[in-house]
């Protein structure tokens, strides 16, 4: 590898232009040149070769080393830990990055060969919990654990078992925590509850039961955790301020959520899930011992009782939660059942599997969860097992699926192939889940469709059997292996719960295997959109007309040195020909500036491919670069969007991303100017000292959510620490340096259209102004539309990490106002309604009646309805599933804010590609409507012509509308 030297102080010029989102995914970009600015130390290259994936792994050694030189010789030392350090910069980039800001946490990591019980966490715990924000200390440890565990499995050190149930005793030991903290605040305001119990008045108890793979001992490193929470009985609180035991344990029951859920600068604890718990949404958070009973006795439905499989108590008293347990430990294993039962669950569940497998057959993805013959088709063999033998045979009733697969072994319930067969499927699913989870922290099981990304997951996979030791998969025996598994998981799985059916077995017709070779999805793009609508008189005289466009075009590439291109690349023509298509605004684009055509390249070759930092080394103040490197990249995400099939709010997002890079380079332009200005300003008499402190540079409304699009203008707040209020005036040159070089016009308009007058005061209010000055603002003066405006608020540059923690703070200042009090409701109504009268007939789209914004003021209002959690992710897919889980939406309701806002978004997204400007309604004109009808069709499941897109908006607007009515009123 090259290595070119640079000075110290020139690479902490440079490294600050690359936050956590920049810095450290260029790993995926193999044009990027941020590995060779520095040399590394022998022992940390050799280290990175020692590993499957070294240009990776020496990519974050780099900036390790760069960060904390320091420690060199310590490493260099350590070869073990260097070896540990190596294995976390291959598996996980949250983690990595966690390491490279707290580089100790490498040097803290000890039992590296021993799983820990979740008493072993306790104690850790006890002693690791700080002075400051609970919820920041709460998940920083779980990062750090986290991290132990990681190089546990990825040093083959512990069985998938083995590494599930450390990550279930970790959580179980966070829990037991939280409620130790919790309950003993409550009663020192309202006293300890009490309840009558059959020895006369005693304290109320208790507990947290876990459910699903919590429940099961088998959580995944970002799984969500299913709890349910459980009180002893009725009555009332001791204390000054009396309460009842209801209102006493919901409080306990809403803090813990708030606690593990809320976002911090260390990331969320843990997403709760409180959907299972009795009654659904519509239940109590916390439920009494007596109410749960009732409900499993007698209203119960199959599936509840099928899932209590894998409930047991996690935190909290355990005898009031074993006493629920055991009642309806009955109900769950009934004599009762027989096949036809298990079928008619089997049915339904299928129902489900079909319509999840149409939308990934979509897009060419597969959820290794929900695959046929994925892990939910092995649990739910199972559990159907379980259920059908265990009322005879208890020894089959056990919470976890690979302890559950050998029970049923042992009772010849199973022979020993299939136990064989569904371990081995199981392992190797809940492994790559693993791997495809703990890159990001995200709760995900799709399995990447793009080759380069599909063989840094096989790497990382580890070596199955028939391999020789230490040698590790590629992106094709993955491929091979994965579809061996699915496949004899579904024969198993017909055999046995489709036992009262002929025995054939014929695979299905959107099978597996193959699917996810990146030649035929790249084929299977090249056709979307060729043959809607071809019947249409409007639509072929309109192709006709792009056509020669199109023509015009090729020869204008050809005489400006881009034919080769052209000639040797079938599929560039065939992206080409369909933005002439579908996009007058791209076309005119490309007809402008031909060169364009090797982004077009860009997107054939890799589709999702993250922006190339190709401008990191340019000098500071080189906007005019900026310029350049904002427009290509903008052009080629909205290349990928026109001609390839991916959900609408993926693009969305990373147009977000791309215009958060763009406003966090210029603010270290802007700073880098202000800096050099004060210092050669400076005297003796006025001298200048640096900053303390950086700026934070937030971000509301579409890009705040991560929902920016062509036209969208950037909502932008300037906030000081309170401790640089002394150098104002400095801090607002670099705010007006920051609007000055993201709005002048040099020859093609402002790169970015920028708007500040959603601060404090609007218009009247200072540019720049401090955390206190916000704080008192939102305590005292601000209107509801301004505490809501700033429920979308995201940091996006400056001192990130503060600026977090500072709008969770801002946030409570809000709930408080008006989400506590319950009259967020009426307001936020009359404001909807304000909104529709005043903007409703200019903007229907999103403004009219049950347009985009019914849904938003819903989720907005549900939000602030939910303790009014800060998440620092906040598109609306993720707002949804969040109150969702909360328990404040129910499934069918859910669904239609996904598909309506879904819609809503692409047909927008459509008209701007269409016009290139921000339209918020349909187009006038057949032609363009059409244009318009064949985008969404690649984005949705929905199938509009250009004259049925009104119609079908309009129905559902209808549907919108009733629910927005059923929410406020």
């Amino acid at each position: 590898m090259s290595v070119r030297v640079v000075t110290k102080a020139s690479f902490s010029v440079m490294l600050p232009l690359l936050d956590e989102s920049q810095r450290l995914h260029v790993e995926g970009d193999s044009e990027s040149a941020f590995a060779p600015w520095v040399t590394v130390p022998l022992a940390f290259r050799r280290a990175a070769q020692e590993t499957p994936d070294p240009d990776r792994v020496e990519r974050y050694l780099v900036e390790f080393y760069s960060r904390h030189p320091e420690l060199t010789v310590k490493l260099e030392q350590d070869t073990e830990r260097l070896h540990w350090l190596a294995l976390v910069f291959l598996l996980s980039h949250f983690l990595s990055k966690e390491v490279i800001d707290h580089p100790d946490l490498i040097f803290q990591i000890s039992d590296i060969h021993s799983a820990l019980s979740s008493e072993a966490y306790k104690q850790r715990l006890r002693g690791a919990i700080s002075a400051g924000p609970k919820q920041r200390s709460l998940a920083r440890f779980r990062r750090k654990e986290l991290l132990r565990i990681l190089l546990r499995d990825g040093l083959g050190l512990a069985s998938l078992a083995s590494i599930t149930e450390e990550i279930s005793n970790l959580a179980d030991a966070i829990l037991e925590e939280v409620l130790r903290q919790v309950i003993p605040e409550l009663e020192f305001r309202y006293g300890k509850p009490l309840a009558m119990t059959e020895v006369g008045i005693a304290p109320a108890a208790f507990t947290v039961i876990a459910l699903g793979k919590l429940g099961g001992r088998e959580l995944n490193y970002s799984s969500d955790i299913d709890l349910m929470f459980l009180y002893s009985g009725n009555g009332e609180t001791a204390g000054p301020e009396v309460i009842t035991n209801k209102e006493f344990f919901k409080k306990v029951a809403n803090q813990i959520t708030n606690l593990l859920s809320t976002y911090t600068p260390a990331g969320v604890c843990y997403r709760v899930d409180l959907r299972l718990r009795p009654e659904g949404r519509l239940g109590e958070v916390c439920t009494s011992l007596a109410g749960a009973k009732e409900y499993y006795a007698r209203r119960a439905r199959d599936w509840e009782l099928q899932m209590l499989i894998k409930a047991r108590v996690a935190a909290g008293d355990g005898p009031l939660g074993e006493e629920l347990l055991d009642f309806v430990e009955p109900s769950i294993y009934s004599t009762t059942l027989d096949f036809s039962t298990i079928e008619a669950m089997s049915v339904t569940r299928e129902r489900i599997g079909e319509k999840l497998a149409r939308k990934r057959l979509k897009s060419n993805e597969l959820d290794v969860k929900l695959a046929r013959g994925g892990i939910r088709d092995i649990e739910f063999l199972a559990q159907c097992l379980q259920r059908l033998h265990g009322a005879r045979d208890s020894s089959v009733r056990q919470t976890g699926t690979l302890y559950a697969l050998s029970s049923l072994l042992d009772s010849d319930l199973l022979s020993r192939t299939e136990h064989t067969q569904l371990t081995e499927a199981y392992t190797m699913l809940r492994n790559l889940e693993h791997r495809l989870q703990f890159e990001e922290d995200r709760q995900t099981h799709i399995l990447p469709t793009d080759f380069v990304r599909l063989e840094q997951i096989a790497r990382r996979m580890p070596a199955p059997d028939g391999l020789p030791t230490k040698k590790v998969m590629n992106a094709s025996q993955l491929l091979t292996a994965l579809n061996q598994h699915l496949e004899n998981v579904q024969v198993i799985y017909e055999r046995i719960v489709h036992a009262q059916r002929p025995l054939y077995y014929t695979p299905p017709s959107d099978g597996i295997v193959g699917q996810l070779v990146p030649s035929e999805v790249r084929e299977a793009s090249h056709s979307i959109g060729t043959t809607a609508t071809a019947n249409s008189d409007d639509r072929r005289q309109a192709g006709m007309r792009n056509a020669e466009k199109f023509a015009g075009f090729l020869s204008v590439a050809a005489h400006t040195g881009h034919g080769a291109i052209l000639e040797n690349n079938p599929p560039v023509r065939d992206y080409l020909a369909k933005i002439f298509d579908l996009s007058p605004f791209l076309s005119e684009r490309l007809t402008r500036t031909p060169e364009l055509v090797c982004e077009v390249g860009r997107v054939v070759t890799n589709p999702g491919a993250r922006p190339v930092f190709e401008g990191m080394a340019a000098p500071l103040n080189d906007i005019d670069g900026l310029r350049r490197f904002y427009g290509a990249e903008m052009f080629r995400i909205l290349v990928a969007s026109a001609c390839v099939p991916e959900p609408i709010f993926h693009t969305l997002d990373r147009l977000s991303g791309l215009t958060e890079f763009l406003i966090a380079r210029a603010y270290r332009i802007a700073l880098e100017k202000a800096l050099a200005h004060a210092r050669r300003r400076a005297t003796p008499d006025k001298p200048f000292s640096d900053p303390q402190s950086q700026m934070m540079v937030v971000a509301l409304g579409r890009l705040g959510m991560r929902e920016f699009d062509i036209g969208s203008d950037a909502d932008l707040l300037f906030i000081l620490p309170d401790s640089e209020a002394v150098r104002q005036p400095f801090w607002t040159r670099v705010a007006e340096r920051i609007i000055e070089i993201l709005t002048a016009y040099l020859g093609g308009g402002p790169i970015v259209s920028l708007d500040t007058r959603l601060r404090p005061n609007g218009r009247e209010g200072l540019l720049v102004q401090t955390e206190s000055a916000y704080v008192d603002y939102f305590s005292n003066k601000a209107e509801a539309w301004e505490g809501i405006a700033y429920m979308k608020a995201r940091a996006v540059a400056g001192d990130l990490e503060r600026a977090t923690t500072f709008l969770i703070h801002l946030q409570q200042v809000d709930w408080r106002r008006y989400g506590q009090s319950g009259r967020s409701r009426e307001i936020l109504r009359q404001m909807r309604l304000k909104l529709e009268k005043e903007q409703g007939s200019a903007e229907p789209l999103k403004a009219g009646k049950g347009g985009y914004y019914d849904a938003d003021f819903i989720l907005m209002y549900l939000r602030l309805k939910g303790a009014g959690m800060f998440f620092k992710s906040l598109n609306t897919p993720e707002r949804i599933e969040v109150v969702e889980k909360m328990g404040h939406l129910d499934r069918s309701d859910a669904e239609l804010l996904m598909r309506a806002t879904t819609f809503f978004r692409a047909i927008d997204h459509a008209t701007r590609l269409v016009s290139g400007t921000a339209e918020e309604r349909l187009p006038e004109k057949a032609e363009k409507r059409q244009m318009v009808a064949d985008l969404v069709q690649l984005w949705t499941e929905e199938r509009p012509t250009g004259k049925t897109i009104a119609t079908a908006l309009e129905a559902l607007q209808q549907e919108m509308r009733r629910e927005f009515e059923t929410v406020f009123t």
